[in-house]
C-alpha cells in the first residue's frame, strides 16, 4: 500500500519526494493536467511506425484518499451500471483483513469524473461496493447508479476497457493517477510470484521499471498499455525504505522462498482475471467458469 495521504503529503511539502521534474504534484484542488512525456523515434522509411493510442485522463476518477477509473469489461453493454475500480486498501470502511472478501456491500461513495485533461466534469455515486479484496490481489470495484450510455451521454466520457489477457514483461505503460492529475511512464519489467507487506500477500504481481515513481494517492490508479489503451492492471504499492515485508515496504518472494527486497521500486496488480467474474448486465458471479478470484 502507499502511506496514508496525510503522510504522503508532508513527505512531499518537506522533501518533494516523488515529484515529476518537468511537473511537480500538487493537492487535487489546485493541481494543473500534467502528462510525462515519453520520447519517440521515427520509425525507419521501409517500416510503418506501431499505432499508439495516446494516455490521457478521460474516464479515471478522484477518490477522496486515492485514484480510480470506471472500467468496463469485455461482455459489458452500454446499459450496464458502470463500475469505477480501485485499490482494496482505499476502501472507505478500512483495509480488508488478510483473507477477508467483501462483496454486495452498500455505498454511497462518490467519484470526481475526469476528462482527457484531467479537467473535473461531473461527481459519480456508487450503489454498493460489488467486490473488495486484499487477498492475492488488491482491487475494489464499486457499482455505480448511472450506466455507461448515461455517463456518456451526460459527460461525453467512456469508461476505460479492461484487458481480458496477462500483461508481457517489457510492455509501454502509463499509470494515471486521477488523484494527483499526473501520469508516470515506464515499462512492465517482470513478474513477482509474490509480493507481500505486512500481514497481506499479493499473486503474480507486475514490478514496473524504476521510472514509474508512484507516490502515495496514486493507489488505485489504472495501468494502462500504451498500445492498446486497454487496462492491465491497479496500481498499489512500492517500497519506500528499503524495509523488509512491511507496510510501505514490499518485498519480492520467489517459488523457492528467496525474499528480494527493491528499494523504491513499484507496483500493481493484474486485472485481467477480473472480468471473467462478471457476467450478464456486470453481475459479479465468483462461480462463473473460469473466474479464480478469492471467495467470501
Amino acid at each position: 500500500m502507499r502511506k496514508p495521504l496525510l503522510a504522503a503529503l508532508a513527505t512531499l511539502v518537506i522533501t518533494g519526494a516523488g515529484m515529476a521534474p518537468a511537473a511537480a504534484a500538487t493537492a487535487p484542488e489546485a493541481a494543473q493536467a500534467g502528462k510525462a512525456a515519453r520520447a519517440t523515434k521515427a520509425a525507419p522509411a521501409q517500416r510503418t511506425a506501431p499505432t499508439v493510442k495516446a494516455v490521457d485522463f478521460a474516464g479515471t476518477v478522484a477518490l477522496s484518499n486515492c485514484s480510480g477509473s470506471v472500467i468496463r469489461f469485455p461482455n459489458s453493454a452500454d446499459n450496464d451500471p458502470a463500475l469505477v475500480m480501485t485499490n482494496g486498501h482505499c476502501l472507505e470502511t478500512g483495509f480488508p483483513k488478510p483473507g477477508q472478501v467483501i462483496v454486495d456491500q452498500p455505498s454511497t461513495r462518490t467519484f470526481s469524473l475526469l476528462n482527457a485533461s484531467a479537467q473535473k466534469v461531473g461527481t459519480l455515486r456508487a450503489s454498493k461496493v460489488a467486490y473488495s479484496t486484499m487477498t492475492d490481489t488488491d482491487v475494489t470495484i464499486y457499482q455505480l447508479t448511472r450506466t455507461y450510455a448515461q455517463i456518456k451521454s451526460t459527460y461525453g466520457i467512456s469508461a476505460l476497457n479492461l484487458a481480458d489477457t496477462h500483461p508481457v514483461a517489457g510492455t509501454a505503460i502509463t499509470v494515471v493517477s486521477g488523484y494527483w492529475k499526473q501520469t508516470y511512464s515506464c515499462d512492465i519489467d517482470g513478474f513477482v510470484y509474490r509480493l507481500k507487506e505486512g500481514d497481506w500477500t499479493w499473486k503474480d504481481s507486475v514490478r514496473y521499471t524504476s521510472a514509474c515513481q508512484t507516490i502515495g494517492g496514486t493507489s488505485g490508479s489504472p495501468v494502462v498499455d500504451n498500445a492498446t489503451g486497454k487496462v492491465v492492471a491497479v496500481n498499489n504499492t512500492g517500497n519506500e525504505d528499503g524495509q523488509t515485508c512491511t507496510v510501505d515496504n514490499p518485498c519480492e518472494v520467489d517459488e523457492n522462498g528467496t525474499v528480494t527486497v527493491r528499494k523504491g521500486i513499484n507496483y500493481a496488480e493484474e486485472t485481467y482475471q477480473i472480468p471473467a467474474c462478471f457476467g450478464i448486465g456486470n453481475k459479479l458471479d465468483l462461480s462463473a467458469s473460469g473466474c479464480v478470484l478469492p471467495k467470501p
